[in-house]
């Protein structure tokens, strides 16, 4: 099932992820698409806030490849962009993240399906404006039942479709 969410600002993107991190398990890896400037840090921001981790040191990896932040739910932060192929984003040891308790967000994950772990989530977001972005979230089978939950909790029906 594929839903949809409406974010007309980075505060409603920043809801999104306070919501992920109250209703998804920790321990699940999420696959982050879309463009320079999405908002697919700005969603790790929003998760990492929820969790008690200082929003302002929530930062794009892509220079880094790998960022860590410890908080209530931990999270291990990747960015694909500036790899080579898979064979270097599997040398940053994804294995051991996918095994542990952290949330692993994975951005441009497209770069590097074939290192996903059976079973993520995808978060595909669209800009539609400067400020309004659209969010298209699938998962696989095992995880429907927790996005499902996730989708739900966000109270305005006006951004939810199924």
């Amino acid at each position: 099932m594929e839903y949809t969410y409406l974010s007309h600002n980075v505060s409603e993107t920043h809801k999104l992820g306070a919501a992920f991190a109250k209703h998804i398990s920790p321990g699940t890896t999420v696959a982050l698409l879309g463009t320079l400037g999405a908002g697919k840090t700005a969603f790790v921001q929003g998760v990492g806030r929820a969790s008690g981790i200082p929003l302002n040191s929530i930062t794009s990896p892509t220079f880094v490849l790998c960022n860590e932040y410890v908080g209530a739910h931990s999270i291990f932060h990747l960015d694909a962009y500036r790899l080579a192929d898979s064979d270097d984003f599997s040398n940053l040891g994804p294995e051991e993240m996918y095994q542990s308790r952290h949330f692993v967000f994975i951005e441009w994950a497209d770069r590097v399906v074939r290192c996903l772990p059976r079973e993520y989530i995808t978060i595909q977001i669209h800009i539609n404006s400067q400020e309004s972005r659209l969010f298209e979230v699938t998962s696989t089978v095992k995880l429907e039942s927790e996005v499902n939950r996730w989708m739900n909790a966000i109270t305005n029906e006006s951004h939810i479709n199924q």
